[in-house]
């Protein structure tokens, strides 16, 4: 039983079984907000799922990529309540579960981005003018989307033309799927892979900076008064 959770756009939590049932899912698509949610999130997925924290046996993290506020929020989220109950876990890069969404929706239907020479970027707003990118290729034996390329960002005006000499579909993104973020980690315990990187993928670093020490005071000049 794997509970999914995600904070690199909206905030969304899942739960799914081992062999892609889905339990439950909820999301709050506001950009923002992630930490004033994500508690209720979880419990609302676990109650709609019937289910009781000890129930759950992994907890899929999304790693990114996504901005840094946010992004944290869910994977503290997703390594505390694992902490809690002594459980692994899983990291899945963001994007592969936007590109999972597409490869299944595509085997159903017989359209693009389902075989190996259907290469499809994901894509999702990085903010300041960027765009944050992943290039996939296909699907693998377990399942799994075929990651080539990032995730990586490039300027807004630069990527179609990027994509284009890569031969890559382009596919916008708005949200982050955590009954796909849950299955990919399904499928990779199944397989006993790691598909995800153990840091968060920020992409940039955060605006707020250490401090290099207290500022020299210097005396005044001239008599005391």
């Amino acid at each position: 039983m794997i509970l999914g959770i995600d904070t690199s756009l909206g905030t969304a939590v899942a739960v799914v079984e081992a062999d892609g049932v889905v339990r439950s899912e909820t999301e709050s698509v506001d950009p923002r907000g992630h930490a004033e949610v994500i508690g209720n999130l979880i419990e609302r997925a676990l109650a709609e799922a019937s289910l009781r924290p000890s129930d759950v046996t992994h907890v899929a993290a999304g790693m990114g990529p996504g901005p840094f506020t946010g992004l944290r929020v869910g994977i503290a989220a997703a390594r505390a309540f694992a902490l809690g109950r002594g459980i692994p876990v899983i990291p899945v890069v963001s994007h592969d579960a936007v590109a999972l969404e597409l490869l299944l929706h595509s085997a159903l239907t017989g359209g693009r981005d389902n075989t190996d020479d259907d290469a499809f970027a994901v894509v999702t707003d990085a903010r300041r003018r960027e765009l944050a990118y992943t290039l996939y290729r296909g699907i693998d034996d377990d399942g799994l989307p075929v990651r080539v390329e990032g995730p990586a960002l490039s300027p807004r005006d630069e990527l179609d033309a990027l994509l284009a000499d890569r031969g890559a579909l382009r596919r916008d993104a708005d949200r982050i799927p955590a009954v796909m973020l849950a299955l990919a980690a399904a499928r990779a315990v199944v397989a006993g892979r790691q598909i995800g990187p153990a840091d968060a993928l920020y992409l940039r670093s955060p605006d707020v900076t250490l401090s290099s020490g207290p500022k020299r005071v210097t005396a005044p000049t001239g008599g005391a008064a």
